[in-house]
């Protein structure tokens, strides 16, 4: 017999890495302006609209219902996940005691072996967003850069990659 394990092996997850608690201001702000809409706006909406739809009769096959109910719950687990991660986050405002190495909440500008050049942001994992060029403080390019100045050389093993550093820069703009 399959112990409990084997058998539902592909479902199951392991728990993600501990991410980091720290974030910026306006991260903060974020997740706390997320919540109040998901709370006082759209929560509102969808259950009006699952009382609509359970006031029709058989719920077993009201459709509107059954979706209504899905959107319900998954709903309430964001507001869930983000009033536990605004009691544990911890914002980071200021300047480093050292604003020439690079920390939390800095605008690093490097470059690769190809004569690239790339701007990143150290931000905390909820304001991950590789388009902007804002990285998590939990990867490994971030972890790498924490606590280098300027013409240092990071290397990343995993990528067969090294960077230069050209810039770093802890005002609210992204250096241009």
């Amino acid at each position: 017999m399959k112990s409990a394990k084997q058998r539902f092996a592909g479902r199951y997850r392991p728990p993600g890495p501990k991410r980091s608690p720290l974030i910026t201001r306006e991260g903060a702000a974020a997740l706390k302006d997320e919540l109040d809409d998901l709370w006082r706006n759209k929560r509102p909406v969808i259950t009006q609209a699952v009382q609509e739809a359970a006031a029709l009769g058989d719920r077993s096959e009201n459709a509107e219902y059954i979706y209504g109910k899905k959107m319900l719950r998954e709903m309430d687990s964001r507001i869930l996940y983000l009033q536990r991660r605004l009691d544990h986050i911890k914002v980071v405002e200021g300047l480093p005691a050292d604003p020439n190495k690079v920390y939390f909440g800095a605008w690093v500008t490097l470059v690769d072996d190809d004569d690239n050049e790339r701007h990143y942001r150290i931000v905390g994992a909820d304001e991950l967003n590789p388009s902007s060029g804002y990285i998590s403080i939990d990867s490994p390019l971030a972890l790498a850069l924490i606590g280098k100045r300027l013409d240092d050389r990071v290397e990343l093993s995993n990528l067969k990659k090294g960077y230069d550093i050209i810039a770093i820069n802890y005002s609210g703009a992204e250096p241009s």
